[in-house]
């Protein structure tokens, strides 16, 4: 069988010979691929510069989607999207501002956090038309009856498991 050759960026593998690796790191599928992968950690300064360059994409604008996805050569930014990115890269500005000059910048704590992430999820909540309810528990389609599950399958009770009086673990 030989060597075979994964490539991480498009989670494949083939029979490792020159001819194939070179085929394959040429290729547009895997240039697509490690593009897309280094593009995750782009700063957002190059990000918010390339994409104000770029005219935003009509089909984008208009039906929410594009067939060129991450390829075209148009922006899929909404002005908001780009507000929040200069927003973003403006604060990043200032903290790296504050370094240089010594100031100490207190690391963000749980509980700010917390606060910040309660506030986003108020405002998605507040602007959702129909309040959400929970779904009841449903078993996957093809499933066999619920009879024929082992226990380890079936949904817990209402009030949970009993639990024996004398248990003992271990």
């Amino acid at each position: 069988m030989g060597k075979r050759y994964f490539c991480d960026y498009c989670d494949r593998s083939f029979q490792d010979n020159l001819h194939n690796r070179k085929k394959h790191l040429n290729g547009v599928q895997h240039l697509r691929a490690k593009r897309a992968w280094y593009d995750l950690f782009r700063d957002a300064a190059a990000i918010l510069q390339e994409e104000q360059t770029k005219k935003p994409c009509r089909k984008f604008l208009l039906t929410g989607q594009c067939d060129f996805g991450s390829s075209c050569r148009f922006s899929h930014m909404t002005e908001q999207d780009l507000e929040k990115l200069s927003a973003q890269v403006k604060g990043e500005q200032r903290s790296r501002e504050l370094q240089q000059e010594g100031a100490d910048v207190p690391p963000g704590t749980i509980e700010d956090w917390l606060e910040r992430r309660a506030k986003r999820l108020s405002v998605a909540q507040s602007n959702s038309a129909l309040p959400e309810k929970p779904v009841p528990f449903q078993y996957p389609p093809g499933w066999p009856p619920v009879q024929d599950l082992p226990p380890s399958l079936q949904a817990p009770p209402p009030g949970g498991w009993p639990v024996p009086p004398n248990l003992q673990w271990g």
